[in-house]
């Protein structure tokens, strides 16, 4: 993620990463619904902490447990969706970029997108 950050132009310490559950799952797999349930309380106080304008949803297990069960990473990817002021761009996963190489324009794209609205964002805050 940090050269993908530095390639689009993002300074890493204007990022902050956080997960859906707070520890890795037994070899490394998806979380289970109630694993991650009992960390949602968590991240969501991060939320607030940290006030984001902008979250990137990292795969399908991220989009599912912010904005609903109902997405689907292939079809959400690349779409503004906005709730509470916030803007989510759900987008691949960087272990889907490792096994899928073509992923990776489609994570360019995004990224670029995401530069694009933070840019957008910060000169509507300067005003």
């Amino acid at each position: 993620m940090d050269k993908a950050f530095a390639g689009i132009g993002i300074n890493r310490d204007d990022v902050y990463i956080a997960n859906i559950v707070k520890c890795r799952p037994p070899a490394n797999r998806v979380p289970h619904d109630d694993e991650a349930m009992a960390c949602l309380d968590y991240l969501r106080n991060q939320v607030i902490l940290v006030k984001p304008k902008i979250i990137v949803l990292l795969g399908s297990t991220a989009l599912k447990n912010i904005l609903g069960k109902e997405f689907g990473i292939t079809s959400a990817r690349g779409n503004w969706l906005e709730r509470k002021g916030i803007f989510y761009m759900p987008t691949w996963h960087p272990a889907a970029l490792l096994r899928d190489e073509a992923k990776k324009i489609d994570f360019w794209r995004d990224l670029k997108l995401v530069k694009e609205k933070a840019e957008i964002i910060c000169k509507k805050d300067s005003l």
